[in-house]
C-alpha cells in the first residue's frame, strides 16, 4: 500500500486560523504547516465527507490525525470516525507540522474514492463558544466574551514574541554570514597580493640571473 504524503505549507497570522477544505483519497495522507509559539494550546475540529454527496457514507471510514513539533516528535496521535474534536499544547516555537490520514479499513484496491476534509485549525487557551450567545444570562455571556478577549491578546502577545526571537534570530545569522564574507575578502585579497609579490620577485632574480638588468 502506498501513502502519499503531499506538504500543504500553509501559515496563517491571524488569531483564529480560517476554516478549510481540501482533497483526501483512502489510505492517503496529507500534512499543513503551522508557525506556532511556544506554550500556545491548538484545537482542531475535523468533518470527513465524499465528494460525491450522492454517495453512501462508509461506517468504517474515518480518520488519523498525528501532530510533529519542529524536533519531528510525535506530540499527538488519535483516530476518529468521520467527524471529531483534537488538542495539544506546543512545547517549543516554530513550525508543527499537523498531517490527517484517512483510516478507512476496505481494501486498497478498492481504495480509489475521492474524500473531503473539512479542517478548523483555532489557537489560544479558549475557543469561542457559540452557545454563549444564547445564553439567557447576559452578564455570564459576557464575562465570557471578556475571557475570551483576554486570552487571544495573550495569544497574540505570545505571538509577538516568537515573531521577535525569529528576528533576532535572523539578525544574527544575517551578522555572521557578514562577517564570514568579510575574513574570506580579507583572505583573498592576502593570497593575491602574496602572490603577485612572489610573482615580482621572481621574474626580477631571473632577470638578474641571465644578466637583463
Amino acid at each position: 500500500m502506498n501513502v502519499r504524503l503531499t506538504s500543504l505549507l500553509l501559515t496563517y497570522f491571524f488569531v483564529l486560523a480560517p476554516a478549510m477544505y481540501f482533497d483526501l483519497g483512502e489510505q492517503e495522507e496529507k500534512c499543513i504547516i503551522e508557525e506556532i509559539p511556544e506554550d500556545t494550546l491548538v484545537t482542531g475540529f475535523l468533518l470527513l465527507e465524499y465528494w460525491d454527496v450522492n454517495r453512501a457514507s462508509n461506517p468504517h471510514l474515518g480518520l488519523t490525525v498525528s501532530a510533529r513539533d519542529p524536533q519531528h516528535e510525535v506530540i499527538l496521535l488519535k483516530r476518529f470516525g468521520r467527524q471529531g474534536k483534537f488538542t495539544f499544547t506546543s512545547h517549543a516555537s516554530g513550525q508543527h507540522f499537523l498531517c490527517v490520514r484517512s483510516n478507512s479499513t476496505r481494501f486498497s484496491v478498492f481504495a480509489g474514492e475521492r474524500l473531503k476534509v473539512h479542517l478548523d485549525v483555532q489557537m489560544g487557551k479558549h475557543t469561542l463558544d457559540p452557545n454563549a450567545a444564547k445564553a439567557k444570562d447576559t452578564i455570564k455571556a459576557m464575562e465570557y466574551n471578556l475571557q475570551h478577549l483576554i486570552d487571544q491578546m495573550w495569544y497574540i502577545s505570545r505571538q509577538q514574541d516568537f515573531q521577535r526571537e525569529r528576528e533576532e534570530t535572523f539578525r544574527q545569522m544575517s551578522e555572521e554570514t557578514n562577517g564570514n564574507v568579510l575574513w574570506w575578502a580579507i583572505i583573498q585579497t592576502s593570497i593575491l597580493l602574496s602572490v603577485g609579490f612572489w610573482q615580482m620577485k621572481s621574474l626580477k632574480d631571473f632577470l638578474i640571473e641571465k644578466k637583463l638588468v
